[in-house]
Order: structure tokens, then sequence, then C-alpha cells
């Protein structure tokens, strides 16, 4: 079994969970490809951004079908995620890889924090005004990170009132622009590994979409979050043992 078939089927399992909270695949596929891709700010991240707009887009479908996307609000969300997730992809460009790895780890300790914490939903009393506002230091954050706005978007969505199949669907397609416009200051200086871009993104688009619909018609948020959290965190932490080692 080659290398590539590995990377392709374990980015395709991220893809389905990942597409369970409508997240895009991001923020697992970063600590999952810096296992294999030694660059994490000109071969890691480009990629992860590339492969969470495209199955972020496929969630947003399958979340669609199901009636859970609030589109006026999903579109006010996206165009500040949009403008404003630009700004740390730039900025990371200048900072020593180490501590943007850093950052990552202390970024999926809140992750998982957030995502075991109950949180009480408010349907029909959700402050919409305050997730905005939220997602304009989010969206530097996860351009920084190279992950797209999900991680740190779908928490907030659910703290701020509302239901997580709802936040779901809104953050799905609120990730899919700021994905592509945080990779374009990636493109001069990023490094493509041309054997791998076309069957990822067949994976990643096939496993969100599936992942989407499982949500949608037969998955509890609540575990689905969990699951979650704890396939982030296994990742995670190996991948600090390949740092230290």
């Amino acid at each position: 079994m080659n290398e590539e078939f590995f990377i392709t089927a374990g980015l395709f399992v991220l893809s389905i969970v990942s597409g369970m909270l409508g997240l895009g695949v991001a923020f697992a596929a970063i600590p999952f490809l810096g296992l294999f891709l030694p660059d994490l700010v000109h071969q890691v991240q480009p990629l992860s951004l590339l492969l969470n707009g495209v199955t972020a887009f496929l969630a947003t479908i399958g979340f669609s079908r199901s009636g859970y996307v609030d589109w006026r609000r999903a579109i006010t969300l996206a165009i500040i995620t949009t403008l404003f997730a630009p700004a740390g992809a730039y900025l990371v460009q200048f900072i020593k890889q180490t501590y943007v790895w850093f950052v990552y780890f202390a970024s999926v300790i809140y992750l998982a924090y957030r995502l075991f914490k109950p949180v009480k939903e408010r349907t029909g009393s959700e402050n919409f005004r305050l997730a905005l506002i939220l997602a304009i230091p989010i969206s530097i954050l996860s351009g920084f990170l190279g992950v797209g706005p999900g991680f740190l978007l779908m928490p907030t969505l659910i703290l701020v009132g509302f239901h997580s199949k709802q936040a779901a669907g809104i953050t799905a397609f609120a990730v899919t622009p700021p994905s592509f416009s945080a990779l374009i200051p990636h493109i001069p200086a990023a490094e493509w590994n041309a054997n791998l871009i076309l069957p990822l993104i067949i994976a990643g688009a096939a496993g969100s979409f599936i992942g989407a619909r499982l949500t949608s018609l037969y998955v509890p948020g609540n575990k689905i979050k969990q699951i979650f959290g704890i396939l982030i965190v296994l990742v995670t932490l190996y991948k600090i043992y390949t740092l230290i080692r």
C-alpha cells in the first residue's frame, strides 16, 4: 500500500467526520498532512485550504438538501470571513513555523473543550450580531493557521444560541469562500504535490457530502461533536510526538 493511497484514505475518513460538523476538513487535515509533508506553511497549509473550500462547499450542499442552511445569515457571515481570513494568511508567511504549531495546538485544546462542554441551544433567540463580531478575529486566526474559520465558528454559533445542525449548515457555507481567499497569499510560495491534489479533492468532496447527509438524516449533533473532538485530539497528539521525538 503506497503512501498516496494511505493519505487519500485517511483524508476521506477525516472529511466524513468534519463534514458532519460543516467545518471543512482543514483543521483535521493540518496535523494529518503534517505527518507526510514537511513544510507547514508552503505545503500543508495551501493544500489544506484548498481542500477546506472544496469539502465545505460539498457539506453545504448536503445540509442544504435537508433545509439546515440559513442562507441570509450564512451569506452575511461569509462576507466577513472572506474579507478578514487573508490577513492571517499573509501574516503567517513571516512567522517561524514552530510558533504556528504552538498556536495550532492551543486552538486544539480550546476546540476540544468547547466540543465536550454542554451548551444550551436557544432556537429563535440567537445572538447573530455577536457571532458577526466574533467572526472577525476568528477569521484572522484561521487564516494564520491555514485551517478555515469553521473550527471556531461552529462552536461560536452554538454558543450564541443556534441549534447544532443549523450551526453546521451555516458554518459550511460561511467557511467556503474564505478558504479560497486565505489561499491567495500562499500561492506565490506554495509547493504542490501533483500526485496528491486530485485524489485528495475527490476523496474530500465525497467524504464531506456523506458526512453532511449523515448528520442531516441520522446522527445527533452532540455525538458528532464528541467524535470529532476525540479524533482531532488523537491526530494532534501524534503530530506532537513526531515533532519532539
